[in-house]
């Protein structure tokens, strides 16, 4: 308040009887003091009185985990310790380096960015331009890949749906697309269906017919395919596999997919780091688009790339060319077609990871996998006289980085193999294998290296690994026959079920030969190296 201005007040107010004086005087008194409050005395009373709101609230934002959620601590450290513990075969799965684990857990996290670098729909996003640019940069320097011939979408959040954003960009509803049948090796997102039942809902937005192995070696059967595919005229054909151990011969599936004017789709989830590492050959000569994940083999955070062709498709007989119209529509299919905000952090640590994948240190890691699924291989396999263990494996052995196991001249199935190995600290799947009726009851069991040659694990560690898979398997035959003597004298209608043999087994705690292998196995894998820090 202006000096003139409490002038003026005071003069109305001493206008006024004597009664109202000191009423006067004091309110001229508090007018003045008013006016020679700084503005920022005022400021640093309000931020007093809110003192105590701010300290709550910062320290509900800046809390570490032990302390601000005991519970969900606890939690992950047991599985922190379950996995330094467990020997992990599931080839889909990792470790993943440090680093990795730093970029998921920053500020990336905190950013909404719906659109593309450079077209966003939300201001800021600067910096998160430079890290999703840099993540298809590397995306392309990984797989040596011209960016003159080919894109990428890094945004996509997992494998299933960047095949379906895929399959939408290329494929009206309806149309039709072939891919490897599910108890063949193929993956439900390629359209799995029984005669009953769409189980993927691919094959409710498209038709889909499977293609399938031949049965008597467990190889693709690529002259069924192609008699197939000529006859069912399919717009686009899936390269691709969740459990099969044998390279792709993509120059075969090339040929076919021109025979009828169709796309070819390889889905790379599983191999992408092997082809990374330039150990196995690359599906990109070959292919119009190729997905893949990029928490498996390639090692880094959950998440998926869509790649796609650009430049010139095809040329006709008269010399007039078509070219490729694949980058907007895969984009589009992405965002907005099926996304919103991509995952900043993700795409982040997906870029370390690439970066990670271009070192020789990363080609060494990928070479070794290899050497330990044939080591793998070749002791559960090979004959007794040529120091195996005997067993079937599907298609007589690997050239990648998995081991599919038939089991069903063992007398048992994949499910109980896959819980007694658990109970003794050995992390499997149970999978479909040739001549299996149904995906819900497999006869296999599907293991790989990723993983363990993450860890540490050389070949003579997996030949040691082949063996308490054998022990497993020989504790799953007696379990299965008591376990089916124990229901029939319960009077149980079904005493084969899977359900009453993991009733009776239990937790294991009762079963000494499970107590004895898991202690072995927790003692052992304990010794080798976790790429995380412990704090």
């Amino acid at each position: 308040m202006s000096f003139n201005r409490c002038s003026r007040q005071a003069s109305k107010l001493l206008a006024t009887n004597g009664s109202s004086l000191r009423a006067a005087t004091s309110t001229l008194y508090r007018s003045q003091r008013a006016a020679s409050i700084h503005p920022s005395q005022v400021a640093s009373q309000k931020r007093n009185v809110s003192d105590t709101h701010h300290d709550s609230q910062q320290k509900l934002l800046s809390t570490h985990l032990e302390e601000a959620d005991p519970t969900i601590f606890a939690i992950l450290q047991k599985e922190k310790q379950r996995q330094k513990h467990f020997i992990n075969l599931i080839p889909s799965e990792n470790f993943t380096s440090q680093a990795v684990l730093d970029a998921l857990g920053s500020v990336m996290q905190n950013k909404y960015s719906e659109g593309y670098p450079g077209a966003r729909y939300y201001g800021g996003n600067e910096f998160i331009d430079q890290a999703e640019s840099l993540c298809q940069k590397r995306a392309l320097e990984t797989f040596r890949l011209n960016p003159d011939e080919w894109g990428v979408n890094v945004q996509a959040l997992s494998g299933s749906p960047a095949n379906l954003y895929a399959y939408s960009a290329l494929l009206n509803t309806h149309d039709r697309l072939m891919g490897l049948d599910l108890p063949h090796g193929g993956h439900l997102s390629h359209g799995y269906q029984i005669p009953n039942k769409k189980i993927s809902f691919i094959s409710k937005y498209f038709e889909t017919l499977p293609y399938r192995l031949d049965e008597s070696t467990g190889l693709i059967n690529y002259d069924q395919l192609e008699e197939l595919a000529n006859i069912y005229r399919p717009k686009l054909i899936v390269a691709g596999t969740s459990a099969y151990s044998r390279l792709i011969d993509y120059a075969r599936m090339r040929k076919i997919t021109d025979s009828i004017g169709a796309y070819l789709l390889s889905d790379m989830a599983h191999i992408s780091g092997l082809v990374a590492a330039d150990v196995i050959p690359s599906p990109f000569s070959y292919s119009d688009v190729v997905t893949t994940t990029t928490h498996k083999s390639l090692r880094g955070p959950r998440g998926a790339m869509i790649f796609y062709r650009k430049g010139v498709r095809r040329t006709d007989k008269k010399g007039n060319q078509e070219m490729y119209d694949l980058e907007n529509p895969i984009n589009a299919s992405v965002f907005p077609g099926h996304q919103g905000g991509p995952h900043n952090h993700t795409i982040t640590a997906l870029a370390v990871a690439l970066g990670q994948a271009q070192t020789k240190e990363f080609r060494e890691y990928q070479l070794t996998v290899l050497e330990n699924a044939k080591a793998l291989s070749d002791r559960l396999g090979n004959s007794v006289n040529e120091g195996g263990l005997g067993y079937n494996i599907v298609s007589g052995g690997t050239d990648n980085h998995l081991v599919l196991v038939d089991l069903k001249n063992r007398g048992v199935d994949g499910a109980r193999v896959e819980r007694v190995l658990e109970l003794c600290g050995v992390a499997a799947n149970k999978n479909t294998v040739p001549g299996d009726k149904s995906a819900l009851k497999p006869g296999g069991l599907r293991i790989g290296t990723p993983a363990m040659t993450s860890r540490g694990f050389q070949p003579e560690d997996f030949r040691r690994v082949g063996d308490i898979v054998d022990r497993a398997v020989t504790i799953t035959q007696k379990l299965d026959k008591a376990a089916k003597e124990s229901a029939e004298a319960k009077g149980r209608k079904n005493p084969g079920v899977l359900k009453a043999f993991t009733e009776y087994v239990g937790n294991g705690d009762d079963i000494s030969e499970i107590v004895q292998l898991r202690r072995e196995v927790e003692d052992w894998v304990g010794t080798f190296d976790v790429p995380w820090k412990d704090e």
